[in-house]
């Protein structure tokens, strides 16, 4: 059971002191959530304030305005469809499916959808709470598009979310300084991407998407606590997809 394994697991010892091996597990997952929160709060109040970071938005939405061509607004107009509401779920329910199937594992497709899940429902209870305002009209390539509030961007944590736990639980798996750098150049690219797409089309601010990235960070913290709980804990994660056993003749 998963409560003896734990029980008979050694303690570690971290300056002499015998520390819960539970902890040990989770301490990097906390360590992350505090970044991530930590910066969402640094974000927040330079847009409740109206100062530091918050002193970038306007200018940047109006120097990205200014230099649009019709290609770069195709190719990331492709980017943000690539990234909404409507594609990613698909995306993510089907990568996932194929996934389990594949590695014949449930935990680690689970704690995607679950992250998924999880940055969708703060994203949108913030977005509620704090009620900022879009970017004005003439800053949109097609104004009216977007509906919902602006703080935080809902594209941006959602990209953001996706590779990086995607990538986490992948490189969880093999452990390597290669895969590292490729999880984090892979992340920053996609995640710069998605980014770039909602400031370039005018539809956030640069605090915005900070913001959202922050929170993103915050959920991998989540999704690494619960992983490596999980691992220290034992609990099985196989799918069994072998058929029933035929019936004994009588």
């Amino acid at each position: 059971m998963t409560s003896e394994r734990l029980a008979r697991a050694p303690r570690p010892r971290v300056l002499g002191v015998s520390v819960s091996p539970v902890l040990v597990a989770v301490a990097p997952g906390i360590l992350l959530v505090a970044i991530g929160v930590g910066g969402f709060l640094g974000v927040f109040d330079a847009v409740r304030e109206q100062d530091d970071l918050a002193l970038l938005d306007e200018p940047v939405l109006v120097w990205l305005s200014d230099r649009r061509t019709g290609l770069s607004t195709s190719l990331l107009t492709a980017v943000t469809n690539a990234f909404g509401p409507v594609v990613l779920p698909i995306i993510v329910a089907l990568g996932c499916l194929v996934w389990v199937l594949i590695a014949k594992r449930w935990r680690d497709p689970g704690l995607l959808v679950g992250a998924m899940l999880l940055s969708t429902g703060i994203s949108v209870l913030i977005k509620a709470a704090v009620a900022r305002p879009r970017p004005d009209d003439e800053l949109m390539t097609v104004p009216g598009v977007e509906s919902s509030f602006s703080f935080p961007s809902g594209h941006t944590i959602g990209a953001a979310t996706l590779v990086l736990v995607s990538g986490y639980l992948i490189w969880s798996r093999h452990r390597t300084g290669r895969r590292f750098v490729l999880w984090a150049l892979a992340s920053v690219v996609v995640v710069a991407m998605v980014a770039v797409s909602r400031l370039y089309l005018g539809y956030h601010f640069v605090t915005d998407v900070l913001a959202a990235v922050s929170l993103a960070l915050a959920v991998l913290g989540v999704v690494v606590a619960v992983h490596r709980w999980l691992r220290v804990a034992g609990v099985e994660e196989t799918v069994d997809t072998s058929s029933a056993a035929p019936a004994e003749r009588r």
